[in-house]
């Protein structure tokens, strides 16, 4: 018997997996291809706007996925680097072959982790409470966790034109009875559609014709262990194009012949909102003339070209025209062809804060499953269940991130309390607290909780304690220590960068000038200091005030965020609720005025009266 089965080898799967075997549980991974763990089968990167900082969230708990991306380096950049530190995030494109390679010798690697390969068809459950998995051969494995990672293989159709398959990416076979079982235990079914684009030839395409993008001339990591694994100065370069006119005509006049424009009548599936397919965005956004697209190589061992932002399920024979309407691309060789994937997916608020299911004791699930869509998100999931589960075999309370503490937090916060109608993609305007979430500082913020919960080991942790030491001491050191206006400072200041100084400043407010940089002052301060923590000081220096603004907003949340509300409570016996609230609560069992507050239908108005009555009814002190 397992102490935990993990269902799928996708980016979820292995998060979980590696968790809770890290942590020292039997655990058994089932994948239908072992071949396929850890696959990228869309767009060949890591990271991104806001993704980017989910990694390095990934990185602080004890996760796999950033060390995974800095061994498997085709080209990184930080984006948003000339705006404010709330927005910056890593976007690197991963080497499709070298980073499930490396995934896999991880996890075969890992004690107390086995791999099998198999279809998980049903579970085993008893007075609603899991006890293992059925396979599709009527096999039956035990476990006293299931954590469900399935991807898109629940009932999953690929698309394409007028054509319906049944299967799952790469043409494999998917899971066709799973998502029926759990339609009977209780889940509410959700049909979803995502896409991918075509690959292309590189020898076929032309260019010069299009705009280089280089990576970054500045070595950068997902991972704290900050090790490199790169030449900066041997990126693989992306490169920028536009669509058309003649591109848009090609999909305005063949509109009926996409699966999503009339090619097939039964689609239910419900599109990324925030990643359409070419011919969504030509219709949608009919005023713009052009669209970009970035051509993304994928692997150092074959020659696949990615084209970014031109997801279709045209018919093969439009794919071909549109894609020879691109500059450079007119005589492209299309070695796979673009299409789309409607699956299934349960309803997320279904779910508790830990991913465990509302409906099934010991059932977990994590990544496209719950309605997510992104190898990022996956993996953040797949991490947190793996942990939850664990901690829960072990006795223990869940780990929690609140929205505050992570961009992770507001993901899961987001999924359970207000669902999904679409695949969810983690924005930083999600985030209401971004000033507090950043890439400089996720170990500042997570890495305590990675190590309580045993999946950061000693030594690294130190290193932690010692690079917080440091930011202390520096700060210290810059509020102590002044510079007056004596000549010879003011000729060292002046060849610095013409900073002024007219009246005695420490060196802690000198920095909050905005003409003035924590490097330019390096010879006044009496240590060395790596970049990270020279960073990380400025940033707490500069941003001070909105900083505390923040963490002050945060503290309020906080605040109704423990104000529990007893699990037991009858909404129906509230006087005066809003139906419309009456009916959400009741649906999605807050477990805090905080949540209830955050749920879509439940207004302040209605807040007050749960928390009169639960006063009154549970003796509760509201204030």
């Amino acid at each position: 018997m397992y102490e935990v089965i993990v269902v799928g080898g996708g980016h979820a799967g292995c998060e979980a997996s590696l968790a809770t075997a890290r942590k020292g549980h039997k655990t058994l991974l089932i994948t239908g291809n072992i071949k396929n763990i850890a696959d990228m089968p869309c767009n060949p990167s890591i990271g991104g706007s806001a993704k980017g900082i989910v990694v390095r969230e990934i990185d602080a708990l004890g996760g796999e996925m950033g060390r995974n991306a800095d061994k498997s380096l085709l080209q990184i950049k930080m984006l948003n680097s000339a705006k404010g530190p709330a927005v910056r995030a890593l976007r690197a494109q991963a080497d499709k072959i070298t980073y499930p390679k490396n995934m896999l010798n991880t996890l075969k690697t890992t004690p107390n982790l086995e791999i099998k390969e198999a279809i998980v068809e049903d579970l085993i459950v008893e007075n609603k409470v899991v006890k293992g998995v059925i396979l599709d051969d009527n096999t039956k494995i035990y476990s006293k966790s299931v954590i469900l990672t399935t991807g898109t293989y629940l009932k999953a159709d690929i698309l394409v034109g007028d054509t319906r398959t049944r299967q799952g990416p790469h043409g494999e076979k998917p899971s066709n009875h799973l998502s029926e079982k759990l339609k009977d235990y209780g889940f509410n079914i959700i049909r979803l559609k995502t896409g991918t684009p075509q690959r292309i030839e590189k020898s076929s395409i032309d260019f010069s014709k299009a705009s280089i993008e280089y990576g970054d001339d500045k070595y950068w990591t997902f991972s704290f262990d900050n090790k490199i694994y790169y030449d900066k100065d041997k990126q693989i370069p992306c490169h920028l194009i536009y669509t058309t006119e003649q591109t848009h005509k090609i999909i305005r006049e063949n509109l009926t012949k996409s699966s999503m424009y009339g090619g097939l009548k039964d689609i239910k599936g419900v599109g990324p909102r925030y990643c359409p397919s070419i011919e969504d965005k030509v219709v949608r956004f009919s005023d713009k003339p052009r669209h970009q697209l970035f051509l993304e190589p994928e692997s150092i061992y074959y020659d696949d070209i990615y084209i970014q932002g031109f997801s279709t399920s045209m018919p093969r024979d439009i794919q071909e025209k549109m894609v020879h309407s691109l500059p450079g691309l007119e005589n492209a060789i299309i070695n796979k062809y673009a299409y789309a994937i409607e699956y299934d997916a349960i309803d997320s608020k279904q779910l508790k804060q830990s991913l465990e299911t509302k409906v099934i004791e010991n059932l977990y699930t994590a990544g496209q499953i719950n309605g997510t869509s992104g190898y990022e998100e996956a993996a953040c999931q797949g991490l947190m269940a793996g942990i939850n589960a664990s901690l829960k075999i072990e006795g223990k309370n869940p780990l929690i991130l609140k929205r505050n503490e992570a961009y992770i937090g507001v993901l899961i916060d987001d999924l359970v309390t207000k669902g999904i109608i679409d695949p969810y993609r983690l924005l930083t305007s999600r985030a209401e607290y971004r000033l507090l979430l950043r890439h400089d500082n996720a170990d500042i913020r997570l890495r305590k909780y990675g190590y309580e919960v045993g999946l950061v080991p000693q030594e690294k942790y130190d290193k932690f304690l010692n690079k917080k030491k440091q930011i202390e001491g520096l700060t210290n050191y810059l509020k102590e220590h002044k510079l007056t206006p004596k000549k010879d400072i003011l000729e060292k200041l002046k060849k610095l960068g013409n900073i002024e100084l007219k009246d005695g400043i420490t060196l802690y407010n000198l920095i909050k000038r905005p003409e003035v940089n924590i490097e330019n002052l390096k010879e006044f301060i009496d240590k060395n200091y790596e970049s990270e923590i020279l960073e990380q000081v400025e940033i707490n220096i500069k941003y001070e005030g909105y900083i505390k603004k923040a963490l002050d907003e945060a503290n309020k949340m906080i605040d109704l965020d423990n104000k529990k509300i007893p699990s037991d409570i009858d909404y129906d016996k509230i006087h005066n609720l809003a139906s419309e609230a009456k009916q959400k609560l009741k649906e999605i069992s807050p477990t805090s005025i905080g949540q209830a507050l955050r749920i879509s239908g439940v207004n302040p108005a209605d807040i007050s009266l749960i928390m009169v009555y639960i006063k009154k009814e549970y003796f509760y002190d509201s204030k």
